[in-house]
């Protein structure tokens, strides 16, 4: 092997990218892994994680990364925090150049490039950030129990999310922009079939209320142009997520909302040695504890590789 060719090299943190990290350092394939602008992906701007495995008392998302890479580093993963540019997966050895223009090649290339949650834009929303705004009900959602909540979105998601939080909070405002939802049929009739859910339509936020948590959010009705607000604790914005997944439009398959597409039951791209995980590649549970299996996957999908073709 080439000195200058290393047997793995993952693109991206968080989850998925620090345990395939963990799991190709006890490998012995040497990883070299770049974090990308936001290391540690979304759980960076989660305060509360308490669904994790291991975590009794919980953990703030950003301290849960850092023991995720505190793990990686111990083994001797080489981490470093330049973004990929752009990726080269022409013949067998794949090359990867970072922002700076410096270029690395490995047998094998592992992404954990994430999904970012598409919000309103708005400044209130910002502002409170894990103080109630959220984009994840399975994640946030029990902090909420028993309270009224608010969902915006019309799709599936939005659907999912405001009849999951339905059985947890006392009552569920959805806001649809249309007079009509984007949703399938089987998750609108469970939406207007949930009593403690009432949909707005026509609906759209002009304003996250609240100083240190939600109180509401200051809406108005796009036909009437009637404003009005609606008191709630936690305001979920559910209208889609985006993978971080551009740089590779060239050379993987994706499906139609750029979700990298692997093999059934496996980490496998259509490129030999070129592997995908979390939430790059999973457009369905978007959970870190599925991001984390998944990249375990891909790591030893990624020596199994090796080892097939003799490198390692």
């Amino acid at each position: 092997m080439a000195e200058d060719i290393r047997l793995c090299i993952i693109v991206g943190s968080g989850p998925a990218g620090y345990t395939a990290a963990i799991y190709a350092a006890r490998a012995g394939l040497k990883p070299l892994l770049f974090t990308g602008k936001e290391p540690g992906g979304q759980l960076m701007i989660t305060n509360d994680v308490e669904n994790y495995p291991g975590y009794p008392e919980g953990v703030l998302g950003p301290q849960m990364m850092a023991d995720f890479q505190k793990q990686a580093e111990r083994f001797g993963t080489d981490i470093r925090s330049d973004m990929i540019a752009k990726v080269d997966f022409t013949g067998p050895v794949h090359k990867v150049t970072t922002e700076s223009g410096e270029e690395f090649q490995a047998h094998t290339i592992i992404i954990s490039t994430g999904a970012s949650a598409k919000w309103l834009g708005l400044e209130s929303e910002k502002l409170l950030m894990n103080k109630g705004v959220s984009a994840c009900a399975v994640c946030d959602g029990f902090f909420f129990r028993g309270m009224d909540t608010i969902v915006v979105g019309g799709g599936d998601t939005a659907a999912e999310e405001a009849t999951y939080l339905a059985k947890l909070c006392s009552h569920v405002h959805l806001l649809v922009r249309r007079d009509e939802m984007r949703a399938s049929k089987i998750m609108q009739n469970r939406v207007l079939n949930t009593k403690n859910l009432t949909v707005h339509w026509n609906t759209e936020t002009l304003e996250v209320l609240g100083d240190e948590e939600v109180t509401g959010a200051r809406v108005i009705n796009n036909v009437t142009k009637e404003e009005s607000v609606i008191d709630a604790k936690a305001f979920f914005v559910a209208i889609g997520h985006k993978p971080n997944t551009d740089i590779f439009e060239d050379w993987l398959d994706m499906d139609q909302s750029g979700y990298l597409i692997t093999g059934a039951d496996n980490t496998t791209t259509k490129i030999p040695g070129v592997f995908a995980s979390g939430d790059a590649q999973d457009n369905v549970y978007r959970q870190a504890v599925t991001a984390a299996g998944t990249g375990c996957m891909a790591a030893l999908d990624a020596e199994r590789y090796l080892a097939a073709k003799e490198i390692i």
